[in-house]
């Protein structure tokens, strides 16, 4: 996929008061080339893609809450997620996709292109603010006719970020792993998930968080809480 940021979407803040309730923030803006767009209910290609997530765990209490009130569903996150994001979609005259959804739209891609980001060494895309706590609740699909205010016709190639592990000469996160599952080539996933499983895994990174991605020394103000970090364990694991 090829594209670049929108310069002109629609009002951030429109978009930012809508997500507020929800702990959600707009992350970032594209316009995807058509060939390579994902398609509207009404079969025509978004022309602008708006990324909704967090930086840090500010939506965390709001989740917490609504998951006490709704036990018992699988993938609460992504029910949540849903739940608060589409009736924000409707409302702006767009439409909401999901990492969850099927088959998988390229947020990865999208969000190095919306925001220049780069892979850490663990696979993770890393923020030149946030460090590696951050992440991608959905989208909205914007077509320019539906959109309240115009769309910038011309998109320019996102603005180069200085990737913090190009300067980050240690790599401390390679190297506290207890079973080195990082590698330059590629994480052994297996080797994670087995050590997890293990008392010490479990009293270890099960309990406190992935000991390399703890490592890594950006966004440490961003660091999610106890009970979140045990909650992704959990869903990785």
């Amino acid at each position: 996929m090829t594209g670049g940021r929108v310069d002109n979407p629609p009002p951030v803040s429109a978009i930012a008061v809508a997500l507020e309730p929800s702990g959600l923030v707009p992350r970032g803006w594209l316009a995807p080339e058509t060939d390579f767009a994902p398609s509207l209910t009404n079969g025509k290609p978004a022309k602008a893609i708006c990324l909704v997530g967090h930086a840090g765990g500010g939506f965390w209490p709001l989740f917490a809450t609504w998951r006490q009130m709704h036990p018992g569903i699988d993938e609460p996150l992504d029910t949540w997620s849903r739940v608060v994001i589409d009736p924000v979609a409707v409302s702006l005259g767009g439409e909401a996709v999901f990492p969850s959804d099927k088959p998988w739209h390229p947020f990865q891609h999208w969000a190095m292109i919306a925001e220049g980001l780069k892979p850490s060494p663990l696979g993770m895309l890393i923020h030149p603010e946030f460090g590696l706590w951050h992440g991608y609740r959905g989208a909205i699909l914007f077509d320019v006719d539906a959109a309240s205010n115009s769309l910038c016709s011309k998109a320019s190639p996102p603005t180069p970020v200085n990737h913090p592990c190009d300067i980050c000469p240690d790599k401390p996160c390679l190297k506290v792993c207890p079973v080195d599952a990082f590698a330059p080539d590629g994480m052994t996933l297996s080797a994670c998930r087995d050590y997890l499983k293990l008392d010490k895994g479990q009293q270890g990174c099960m309990k406190s968080g992935c000991l390399a991605r703890d490592a890594c020394p950006v966004g440490r103000s961003y660091r999610y809480g106890a009970e979140q970090i045990r909650f992704h364990m959990a869903a990785y694991s």
